[in-house]
């Protein structure tokens, strides 16, 4: 038997318990898990209201992880917990398809990995394949103060963006959006409308702002479009102030705009490794970084509480 977090009612959270040792099936490797992070897409699933079903219970949440082969070497994972019948990476060990493991540099901090993780690739193959930016364009990230939006700041300066503008509703975000090299970090405030918001962007914007990078939507995804360049783009990667945003038909057509969806579900295995392995290299040199917590996995109840609730203002991270 291993130790793990077992989940065995929807909507509480998991408790450490045991889970008999995982057998290695065709096409798979057992992995020692170093580290898991607490993930939306892991709360989300463990509801039981996603639109992958009712999971089946128990359970072991976590599909992202990292930690070692049997060889040693470091690696970065996904499972299906959740979504598919079977356990996930938090627990002392994992059996995972061989296409889900991502080697990782030997002395990449893992617990920084596990941080950044899908969030990190999302960014990166945003701004590497679906929007794309070219050296010296101004880019804004909006939802700066998530781990989507930290990681954002940082890969469109390190793919060569001349000046990021970063909005985020806490003071505290917009204080770690400029450490992490945003040239400004605009506030976000409840009662702004559209054309409030777009003027306070607007007002701080040196040049024309060629790509918006948008893990929100809602409201500050309307507002960012009213400051793009004609045939400037905004690649959304998800929804967090809005399913739905109040954009109109001129602006759209005016400025020959583009918004383009995104999403890690459409990246090859390849891409995805591609993808992971530049972050690990960031990560590994210093250059990238997610503010996180780490917090011991015998406190997985209280961590996922907290997580869940938005006490916790970081990403947190089991280490195991």
């Amino acid at each position: 038997m291993i130790r793990a977090a077992v989940l065995t009612i929807c909507g509480r959270p998991p408790a450490v318990g045991e889970r008999p040792v995982p057998p290695v099936g065709n096409g798979q490797v057992r992995i020692s898990v170093a580290a898991a992070p607490i993930t939306p897409l892991d709360l989300l699933c463990a509801t039981g209201t996603s639109y992958f079903g009712m999971p089946e219970l128990p359970y072991v949440p976590g599909v992202q992880g990292v930690g070692h082969r049997e060889d040693g070497t470091p690696v970065w994972f996904a499972t299906s917990a959740g979504m598919r019948p079977g356990d996930g990476s938090m627990a002392a060990a994992v059996a995972v398809p061989a296409n889900d493991v991502v080697t990782l540099p030997h002395g990449v901090p893992l617990e920084a990995i596990a941080a950044l993780g899908l969030s990190a690739v999302a960014a990166h193959a945003a701004l590497t394949r679906a929007g794309g930016v070219a050296p010296g364009e101004q880019v804004v990230v909006l939802g700066a103060g998530g781990v989507v939006g930290q990681a954002a700041i940082q890969l469109a300066l390190l793919a060569g963006a001349r000046r990021v503008i970063a909005v985020a509703r806490s003071e505290a975000s917009r204080e770690r959006a400029e450490l992490l090299g945003a040239a400004v970090a605009v506030p976000l405030y409840e009662e702004d409308d559209v054309a409030v918001l777009a003027d306070r962007i607007r007002s701080v914007a040196e040049g024309p702002v060629d790509l918006v990078l948008d893990p929100v939507f809602g409201r500050p995804a309307a507002a960012a479009l009213r400051v793009l360049r004609p045939e400037g783009r905004l690649v959304n990667l998800g929804s967090a102030a809005g399913a739905t945003a109040p954009i109109d038909s001129a602006t759209l057509r005016s400025g020959s705009l583009r918004i383009i969806g995104y999403t890690n579900n459409q990246l090859t295995i390849e891409q995805r490794a591609e993808s992971l392995a530049a972050v690990a290299a960031y990560a590994a040199s210093g250059r990238l970084t997610v503010e996180h917590e780490v917090v011991p996995f015998d406190a997985v109840a209280d961590a996922w509480q907290r997580q869940a609730t938005g006490e916790a203002t970081r990403r947190i991270v089991l280490s195991l």
